[in-house]
């Protein structure tokens, strides 16, 4: 346990100093910036001792990846796998860190304010911009992370960028981040992570789509965690 704490402590002390490096990085070099991103992201994985095992195909016509979120490395580990520029959508608490949060500016990440009305206009105006440029809108539809042992009711805002858009959505499941990196209780160590590539489905109006999406993503998350114990 020591040594768990002990290696979060390190791992939050190289993200310090290596995503600072990025953000440099994508300010000289703004229209690589996935670029670096990604190369991040694989040096993260090595760092921490990750392993990453893949069911199912990445969709690479897919405008859409609905995530489960449990971890930073979510973000992280699909950074790592996926070949195009994501446009990730992430709250603005997290775009106002100080530094930091220009790890979400210079790439033009959507950024959004809950519960604000304003927020929802500029958030269907700015995804409408990223998948105008070919960029995947990545998003985690539970809203916030949970403990990754089961998922919470889907909010509105996916829904309503993928119909609007008429994207092709692909849901992903993230398994294991959780007890790799634990921000909340500080504790680091290496293993296993699953990403289950599920099959895309086409947003359209006035059909379950979403609903099939969530039921789907839940029997899968809940029948890979028996599969582990």
């Amino acid at each position: 346990m020591i040594l768990n704490k002990i290696r979060a402590i390190f791992t939050v002390i190289q993200f310090t100093i290596t995503v600072s490096v990025v953000i440099i990085l994508m300010y000289l070099f703004n229209k690589s910036n996935y670029k670096f991103r990604r190369i991040w992201a694989k040096l993260q994985m090595k760092l921490m001792g990750i392993t990453v095992v893949v069911k199912g195909k990445l969709d690479p016509e897919a405008q859409m990846l609905l995530m489960n979120h449990q971890s930073i490395l979510d973000i992280v580990v699909m950074e790592s796998l996926h070949p195009k520029n994501l446009a990730w959508v992430a709250k603005k608490e997290i775009a106002k860190i100080p530094w930091f949060g220009h790890i979400l500016q210079v790439p033009k990440m959507i950024i959004v304010e809950r519960e604000s009305k304003t927020s929802l206009v500029k958030l269907l105006r700015d995804a409408k911009d990223r998948i105008s440029k070919k960029r995947p809108i990545a998003i985690f539809p539970e809203g916030t992370r949970t403990d990754g042992k089961k998922l919470r009711k889907f909010k509105a805002g996916a829904k309503m960028i993928a119909e609007k858009n008429n994207l092709l959505v692909q849901p992903v499941i993230i398994v294991g981040t959780k007890e790799i990196f634990d921000s909340q209780n500080l504790t680091q160590q290496s293993g296993k992570v699953k990403i289950i590539f599920l099959p895309s489905i086409q947003a359209k109006r006035k059909t379950t789509w979403y609903e099939e999406c969530e039921n789907t993503m839940d029997e899968t998350l809940k029948k890979e965690l028996r599969s582990d114990i």
